[in-house]
């Protein structure tokens, strides 16, 4: 029942009722097809986390899904989420090998932001990296299975933080590139941790500390010879994500191993779908092409007494 990418197609289920003759709702099958991508993610006023995928045009909000049977079915062909190639293989969480010899966003840089190359005329694409590195960035800190410092484009902090799985941050400071920023994180990674332990992200193990605290320590230690700009958030936020139940033991799932993937959702957290049995890194799998489906009850007023 494949339909067109982005298309939703409605299998009815067993009618089930009161009894035979008072059918009054019935299962419907709902699918989604189209290439796997990093999740979307919005963040309320009140820090609840929504999440969603998009296929094709066609956006699926994940968040009611939760607590409810989701199957996740690789169709077994992957594409570079940059220039569309089908591939055996992908690298760099979604692309062809071609695409990360030569794009920017690919480069060591981005990994090692200290090491940019801008200014030697040696950038793979000068205009993506005026419009992507010559920009404001903020250096920040966050909790997420632990305390650490990193770095984000400002304009992408909220959505970065909640990608780590983060359940509290607060910026340190602001710099005018991203060279700055990772000049400045280089420095801090001296007293404060870069890395996310996933696994104890997704078991909700997070020790709290007081982030007001740990950011005045951060800023005097920040390097003199770096242009600081001031922050105006200053008050750590937080985030909570749409988690029924954390894992007590966490199982990673693959699509290569596993290709159909299903069972209860019990929560997403990061770029995870956390099912009963396993974790799936979505963004891992970008360019994948899947079925994605889900039962969901619906009124019919024809099979009503």
């Amino acid at each position: 029942m494949n339909g067109p990418v982005g298309s939703t197609n409605s299998l009815k289920g067993d009618t089930v009722g009161l009894s035979s003759g008072m059918r009054w709702w019935e299962l419907r099958m709902i699918m989604f097809n189209g290439n796997l991508k990093k999740m979307g993610s919005r963040v309320n006023d009140d820090g609840q986390v929504s999440y969603w995928l998009k296929f094709g045009e066609e956006e699926v909000a994940l968040n009611p899904l939760v607590g409810g049977q989701v199957s996740l079915k690789f169709q077994g062909e992957i594409n570079c989420i940059s220039c569309g190639r089908k591939v055996k293989k992908s690298y760099q969480q979604g692309y062809c090998f071609p695409c990360v010899r030569s794009l920017p966003e690919t480069d060591l840089c981005q990994v090692r932001p200290e090491l940019c190359h801008y200014k030697k005329g040696t950038c793979r694409d000068r205009a993506w990296g005026e419009k992507n590195c010559l920009i404001p960035h903020t250096v920040y800190l966050a909790l997420s299975s632990g305390l650490k410092v990193g770095i984000t484009r400002s304009y992408a902090r909220l959505s970065r933080w909640i990608d780590q799985g983060a359940v509290k941050a607060v910026p340190i400071a602001g710099v005018r590139s991203r060279k700055e920023a990772g000049l400045v994180e280089t420095e801090l990674m001296k007293h404060f941790s870069d890395k996310t332990n996933w696994r104890a992200m997704l078991q909700g193990n997070v020790e709290d500390k007081d982030l007001k605290k740990e950011r005045l320590k951060a800023l005097s230690m920040l390097p003199a010879d770096i242009d600081i700009v001031s922050d105006p958030v200053r008050t750590p936020l937080e985030f909570q994500y749409p988690v029924l139940e954390y894992p007590e033991k966490v199982k990673s799932l693959s699509l290569d191993k596993t290709p159909h993937i299903e069972g209860t959702l019990m929560g997403i957290k990061g770029q995870y779908l956390i099912f009963q049995h396993g974790v799936l890194n979505c963004r891992k799998f970008a360019g994948y092409k899947v079925c994605l489906s889900h039962t969901a009850e619906s009124r019919s007023p024809s099979a009503r007494s």
